[in-house]
C-alpha cells in the first residue's frame, strides 16, 4: 500500500515521494545490478537510468503488482541492453583488430575463431530462456537462485533450462563437427 501512495505522490510532482521511493529501492537494485554487471559504476548508471525512466513514464503508469518487481524487471532489461552494447563493441574490436593468438601461431587463431563461431551459432539456436540461463551462469558466474528470481521462475525450472540448454548445445555442436 505504501508504494501506491508514493507513486501517487510522485505523479503529483512531490519530490519527497520520489526521494522515498529512490531510498527504498536503490540499494536492492544496485546489488542486483552489481551482481549482473560485475561493475559498480555501470550498475549505478543503470539504477539511475531506471529511476529516470520511471519518472518519465509516471503519467501513464499504473501500479498493478509489486513496484519492487517492476523496478527489478526494468533493471534487468537495462542490463540486457548493456550486454548487447558490450557484445556489439566486442565484435567491432574483434573485426578491426582480428583475434591474435598468444602464441603467435596462426593455426591456433583459426581454430579458436572457428570454435567461438560454432559455440555462438549453437547458442543462437537455443530458446531465449535457456541461452540466458547458460550465459548468466557460465559467463557471469551467477547462482541459479538469482537467475531463477530474475526470470521469475523456480530454481528447479532455471536448473532444468540450464541442463536442457547444455544438452541441446552438445547435440548441436556434435552434429556440426
Amino acid at each position: 500500500m505504501e508504494d501506491k501512495v508514493l507513486v501517487l505522490l510522485c505523479k503529483s510532482g512531490n519530490r519527497e515521494g520520489l526521494r522515498r521511493l529512490y531510498d527504498k529501492y536503490r540499494d536492492d537494485l544496485l546489488i542486483l545490478g552489481i551482481a549482473l554487471l560485475n561493475d559498480v559504476h555501470v550498475a549505478e548508471d543503470v539504477v539511475h537510468d531506471v529511476f529516470v525512466s520511471f519518472v518519465g513514464s509516471l503519467e501513464g503508469f499504473k501500479l498493478s503488482g509489486s513496484l519492487r518487481n517492476y523496478l527489478r524487471t526494468c533493471l534487468v532489461n537495462r542490463v540486457r541492453n548493456v550486454w548487447r552494447a558490450e557484445r556489439r563493441e566486442q565484435v567491432k574490436l574483434a573485426k578491426s583488430e582480428g583475434l591474435r593468438p598468444e602464441t603467435g601461431d596462426p593455426r591456433e587463431s583459426i581454430i579458436c575463431n572457428e570454435e567461438l563461431q560454432q559455440v555462438s551459432k549453437a547458442l543462437s539456436k537455443l530458446a531465449g530462456e535457456q541461452r540466458e540461463v547458460i550465459v548468466l551462469h557460465l559467463r557471469e558466474g551467477m547462482r541459479m537462485s538469482v537467475i531463477a528470481e530474475l526470470q521469475g521462475v523456480s530454481v528447479n525450472t532455471a536448473r532444468s533450462r540450464y541442463r536442457n540448454g547444455l544438452s541441446k548445445l552438445r547435440s548441436i555442436i556434435g552434429t556440426e563437427v
